[in-house]
Parts: structure tokens; C-alpha cells; sequence
């Protein structure tokens, strides 16, 4: 599949959840991304991958508008982010929040519901309860009084899971929010992910882990500055494709697919 062909036959750039043409990145005029054309389709749990320094979090923070760009056009569900920014959830990376902030868990997942409530309004019991009950989903519940800055890393990004759901979005954008998590924490995020999926919502995550691209996603977006190659995870986690976008860097790869063939039982169901 090339990275400018739509990444579904039925789906058209009005209607996909995310549409990019011709997106160029540059930091101190060195381009940091360059000409990338994509779309991606709805109700997919989306890995974005790639090499150290390939763009993948710039991608993001461009999508949201968060970095200008160069050039390019980015629609949301047909129109431009910013007209559809009701409709986004976004976890950034953990390194990026200022944790020494003096809020509470609760107070952070309340951020979520800012839409909501209104800019300068007084946050109700009933936003209280909403919040609460967006911890709970994520094993938070009991810590929604604590200050952020006294929870532990994967504590943390849980939290910040909980303000992206009380946002009830459509499309969920995460920036590397297994990294550095505890075994407990990663499976709590996947199978949060998989109840988005199910309730029809798309997830674009930047992701570090080959290993378990295949298990946790169903479709990929190959990355390194421009789009290698995107598509559905049976089609384009290939050999192939990670050579083009790591170069010559195979011996993690190779275990990534090998691990990938042994178990065609749990691709198959994560891919259903």
C-alpha cells in the first residue's frame, strides 16, 4: 500500500476520522516531517510507528496543532481540526507535564469536562461525579483526592487516560502512553483501548513496542519522517516494510515478527 493511496476502499476523506495532504514539520528549517499524505479509517485502534527521531509525537502535536506547520492540510471528519476540536481526545507524552502542578487526580480528569462545564464556571457535584467515575474505569478511583505529583508514573498516565475519556471524544489521540508503565498499567490501557474500539472510537498511539504491535493494534502507520507505509497490521507489519522505515536495524524486528507468526491465534482475535 502506498502512504498517499486511502487506506480503505470505502473510505472517503469527508467522511475518515483523520485526512492528511502533504504535511511538512521542519524545526530551525530542518524537516522533521516531510510531505506526508494519510488517511486513516474509523473504529481502528491505530499504532504509529517508528525509528527514534522519525516524527511520530511531532505528527501528533501537528495534527493538533500544537507545532506549526510548513504546509499541509489536516481534517477532522471532513473540516479542520480546530472546527472539530469537541470531537478529540488527546494524552500527551508524561514526560511533557509539569507534575509538580498542586492539583488532584479528580481536579485533572475534571479538566476533561472543561467543554462541558464552560471557560471560569464552578465545577458542579455532578462534574465531580462524571469525573469519579471516569478513575474508576482505570483503578483510580480511590486515589482521586491525591495530588498528582504523589502518584507513581503509571498511576500518573492513568489519570491522564481518565481526562481523555471524561472528554468523550471520537478520536483519541496518545502520545507513548505505555512508555515507562508497570505491567499492571499497560494491560489497564489496552483494555481501555479495546472498550473505545468496541463503542466505535478510532485511537491513533504512538508506540515504542514492536513486540506487541501486532497483539494491541490492528492497523499501523509506518513512519520515519514520511509515511513508509500504513494499512491494516496483517498487511503491512511486514519484513519488508520495517526495513524501509529502520534501515538495517533488524534484530529487534526479526523477534517482533517471529514472535508475531508463533501466535496467529491471538492476531487473529485482536485483529477481528
Amino acid at each position: 500500500m502506498t502512504a498517499s493511496a486511502p487506506t480503505e476502499a470505502t473510505q472517503t476523506s469527508a467522511a475518515a476520522p483523520l485526512w492528511v495532504s502533504d504535511l511538512t514539520v521542519a524545526y530551525h528549517r530542518k524537516p522533521v516531517l516531510w510531505d506526508v499524505d494519510l488517511e486513516l479509517p474509523e473504529g481502528r485502534l491505530i499504532a504509529v510507528v517508528g525509528p527514534n527521531g522519525a516524527g511520530k509525537s511531532t505528527f501528533i502535536k501537528a495534527v493538533l496543532g500544537l507545532v506549526p506547520r510548513a504546509s499541509g492540510t489536516v481534517s477532522i471528519y471532513g473540516r479542520p481540526y480546530e472546527d472539530q476540536r469537541h470531537l478529540v481526545g488527546y494524552v500527551p507524552q508524561r514526560e511533557s507535564v509539569d507534575w509538580d502542578f498542586p492539583v488532584s487526580a479528580l481536579d485533572v480528569v475534571a479538566m476533561g469536562l472543561y467543554r462541558q462545564i464552560g471557560w471560569f464556571r464552578p465545577v458542579t457535584r455532578r462534574h465531580r461525579e462524571k469525573a469519579m467515575a471516569e478513575l474508576e474505569k482505570v483503578g483510580m478511583a480511590s486515589y482521586g483526592h491525591r495530588q498528582i505529583s504523589q502518584l507513581s508514573g503509571g498511576q500518573q498516565q492513568r489519570v491522564f487516560l481518565a481526562r481523555a475519556l471524561a472528554q468523550d471524544a471520537r478520536i483519541y489521540f496518545m502520545d507513548e502512553p505505555f512508555a515507562g508503565v508497570d505491567v499492571a498499567t499497560e494491560r489497564a490501557i489496552i483494555a481501555l483501548l479495546k472498550e473505545l474500539k468496541a463503542a466505535g472510537k478510532t485511537c491513533v498511539v504512538v508506540h515504542h513496542d514492536l513486540q506487541t504491535v501486532p497483539n494491541y493494534f490492528d492497523h499501523v502507520v509506518l513512519l520515519n519522517m514520511r509515511v513508509v507505509a500504513a494499512g491494516p497490521t496483517d498487511a503491512v507489519f511486514t519484513e519488508e516494510n520495517l526495513k524501509k522505515t529502520y534501515g538495517g536495524k533488524l534484530t529487534l524486528l526479526s523477534q517482533a515478527l517471529h514472535e508475531y507468526a508463533k501466535a496467529p491465534t491471538i492476531k487473529g482475535k485482536e485483529g477481528a
